[in-house]
């Protein structure tokens, strides 16, 4: 019969409040936000009167979760771009050859001298003078070939990366396939994630950022001013390199050796270098970069290698004291000292007419890492935050009229009965919004069709428990059984109903991006919600109700 357990009733009792205690700093969205930013600066750069003041806003031993504005609620900026993975290709060439020609100097008997024919970064071509050698010098740059270590290339049974042939003296080398493969996917990865670090240093909020097809990345960044300044956080490329020195001059025309590279310095107008095209370390070595001061008071950037490139870095000042090192930044030397002395430990400083500002945004930029490849904006767009309010408030109209009609609808057809299942449903709402607080769930306008269509799903449940309840009456022996029977026989309807939306909700989210994930996420946590509040909520009210009114007949 009636009945429900003293500890269910604990329970469901205890979930609510523990659901409406998760959605409360919604109601208090400005207030609560603040607070949350203030403890983030707090973390990252200490405690100040201000900040303090800002994050006792709200109580710590509150809940702080919040449902976050999707990109077109709040404002912010919308791009995709392409990844230029056919640049990596070239650097990769170009770091084989001091390799390939450590590889050939022994062979000088046999294949005379040889040198770099520069054509284009797509291949490697190297001139030999005797052409009778060119079997030997095939042979051992094969031997420098590599297993491709992707799945795709394991699956066709193994791969070497790279392909050498030979025609009249000069020999090729160029990426198989399997590599190029396998370099794409790694430069997608690698780029996802460096964009992704790059934000995620300027404290922004729930940025979307992910793969589209093979070479595109979607970054929609709420919150933040403009496209043009979301470029200027990730399209830097930020890509350090420590080169040796061949000479100085003043002229960027002139034509550089094999091998070798002409760039302007950064704060010398007029002065320009020609440098060692091979890095001796790159920024890929950096472990770590700090906005710092020189013996001077000057800002610079404090730096530190891995053990790989402490020791790189260590053994060529040995071996090169006296002699100029160039530290180059996007195609910029930004200095160029003398090395004085051997530098252990792989450790160093970045000098150079920086500001305050300059110098933190390079060791942000040097500490999030080198983007692989350079990117091509393709579709770049700026959402103001009117629109996004716009927006807000459309949804809340289209929301709040959805919802008064049906709480009109079923107390106007089902009366007490309808009441409660209103009151349920408003406890539904709640313990949604409950939820997407708990993860940190980002709410887009087709998230707000979900709630909409949550609205529905959730009194759809309660009528079909009514209409139940009303056909018992007709034969059960007293109120109380019909309930009881009226809740027994459409549990099986109401569970396979949810069971197939929640299905589509899952694959939407596998298989969606971006607002489609938001809808599924409202849509599947709502039905959840729906089925708590419909079979629970809603039968521990009737049943609290009957307890203390016991009536002889009831009207559904």
């Amino acid at each position: 019969m009636l009945q429900i357990d003293l500890w269910k009733r604990i329970l469901i009792w205890g979930v609510l409040v523990i659901g409406l205690i998760l959605a409360l700093p919604n109601l208090f969205y400005s207030r609560v936000e603040g607070h949350n930013d203030a403890v983030t600066a707090i973390e990252r750069q200490g405690s100040t009167a201000e900040l303090e003041e800002q994050a006792a806003q709200w109580p710590s031993f509150l809940p702080s979760g919040l449902v976050n504005l999707g990109l077109d609620l709040r404002g912010g900026a919308h791009l995709l771009a392409e990844v230029q993975v056919e640049d990596v290709y070239g650097a990769r060439l170009e770091a084989l050859w001091p390799e390939i020609r450590d590889a050939l100097r022994p062979l000088r008997d046999q294949i005379g001298t040889f040198r770099l024919v520069e054509e284009g970064g797509a291949a490697l071509r190297i001139q030999i003078s005797q052409t009778e050698g060119q079997g030997a010098a095939l042979e051992a740059i094969r031997d420098l070939a590599q297993p491709v270590s992707s799945t795709a290339a394991i699956a066709q049974g193994g791969a070497n990366d790279i392909e050498v042939s030979a025609s009249d003296g000069t020999i090729t080398v160029q990426l198989s396939e399997a590599e190029r493969a396998a370099t794409d996917e790694r430069t997608l990865r690698q780029a996802l994630e460096i964009i992704r670090r790059r934000i995620d240093e300027v404290g922004t909020r729930e940025p979307t950022i992910q793969r589209q097809g093979q070479d595109r990345i979607l970054i929609q960044v709420p919150g933040i001013g403009s496209a043009q300044e979301l470029k200027d956080i990730i399209g830097t490329t930020a890509q350090l390199t420590f080169q040796p020195v061949v000479s100085r001059g003043s002229s960027g025309d002139a034509e550089p050796g094999v091998g070798e590279e002409i760039l302007p310095s950064l704060d010398q107008e007029g002065v320009f270098y020609t440098l060692d095209r091979s890095p001796v370390v790159t920024g890929e070595e950096l472990v770590d970069a700090q906005p710092s001061f020189d013996q001077n008071g000057q800002p610079a950037v404090s730096f530190r290698f891995n053990t790989q490139g402490a020791r790189a870095f260590g053994d060529y000042t040995a071996q090169n004291i006296g002699s100029p090192f160039a530290i180059v930044l996007d195609e910029e030397v930004i200095s160029a000292p003398v090395i004085q002395s051997h530098i252990p430990g792989g450790s160093g400083i970045i000098t150079g007419n920086f500001s305050i500002e300059e110098s933190t945004n390079l060791a942000v930029l040097l500490r999030a890492g080198a983007l692989p490849a350079g990117l091509e904006f393709l579709e770049e767009r700026t959402i103001g935050p009117e629109l996004g309010q716009d927006s807000i408030d459309a949804g809340k109209l289209a929301t709040a009229v959805a919802f008064a009609m049906v709480l009109v609808f079923m107390v106007a057809v089902y009366g007490l009965f309808g009441i409660f299942a209103n009151i349920a449903l408003i406890l539904n709402i709640a313990m949604l919004f409950g939820l997407l607080s708990l993860i940190g769930a980002t709410l887009t306008l087709p998230g707000i069709a979900g709630i909409v269509l949550t609205v529905g799903m959730a009194v759809d449940a309660n009528v079909l428990v009514f209409e139940r309840i009303r056909e018992e009456l007709k034969t059960a022996r007293g109120p109380a059984r019909a309930i009881s029977l009226g809740y027994e026989k459409a549990l099986s309807a109401i569970v396979d109903a949810n069971i197939t939306t929640i299905i589509t909700a899952i694959i939407l989210f596998a298989m969606g991006s971006g607002p489609v994930r938001g809808f599924a996420i409202t849509l599947g946590f709502g039905i959840l919600t729906s089925v708590f509040t419909a079979i629970f909520v809603t039968r521990l009210l009737i049943v609290t109700w009957f307890e203390r009114a016991r009536p002889k007949t009831i009207t559904v």
